[in-house]
């Protein structure tokens, strides 16, 4: 039976298990899942957080991860600027990139949620306001929802990823792991 591990990823955390090529040693998967042969079902940028599956499963891993599977991931962005109704809707039907248009997104102006604290802390400006969205998208482009929120002139400022399909962060805390069962 396939395996599948539900990780809350901190920021600053590589989505591998090694860190090859730098002088400087960045903090890996291996320093906080103690599994073998398990690999990540997709990534996670290093300064985003949040929910990111390994999975021993190839099967899986492409199930979850491969855009032509259209699995929903929810993501809750601290953006800088308080969004209007235009920029919501522009979310919500698609946005164009450099690499095409993205699909329709489900998106929400959501109040701040009761996250973990992030270290490092998101840059406070008193002259800047800034607001959280609910932005849930079927693909996967390279850091396709910060430049979703950059297209529409709301910068992301901090990205948390909170689901995948069925699966989400509830009561699991930053830096944790748990197994859970790896049927869709």
């Amino acid at each position: 039976m396939a395996r599948l591990i539900l990780f809350n990823k901190p920021h600053g955390v590589l989505s591998q298990f090694t860190d090859k090529g730098t002088e400087t040693k960045r903090q890996t998967l291996s320093d906080f899942v103690d599994v073998r042969g398990v690999y990540p079902a997709g990534r996670l940028d290093r300064d985003s957080e949040g929910l990111l599956l390994l999975t021993d499963d190839g099967k899986l891993q492409a199930r979850i991860a491969e855009p032509k599977y259209t699995m929903p991931k929810t993501y809750l962005a601290q953006v800088e600027g308080e969004p209007d109704d235009s920029q919501l809707a522009q979310l919500a039907q698609g946005v164009t990139l450099k690499d095409g248009v993205t699909r329709p997104a489900q998106v929400a102006l959501i109040p701040p949620p009761d996250l973990w604290d992030r270290d490092p802390p998101v840059r406070f400006r008193k002259t800047v306001p800034d607001s959280w969205i609910r932005l849930t998208i079927t693909e996967g482009r390279n850091r396709q929802v910060r430049r979703m929120t950059a297209a529409v002139g709301l910068p992301t400022l901090r990205l948390v990823r909170w689901s995948i399909g069925p699966w989400s962060l509830d009561g699991l805390d930053l830096g944790t792991w748990r197994e859970v069962d790896a049927h869709i």
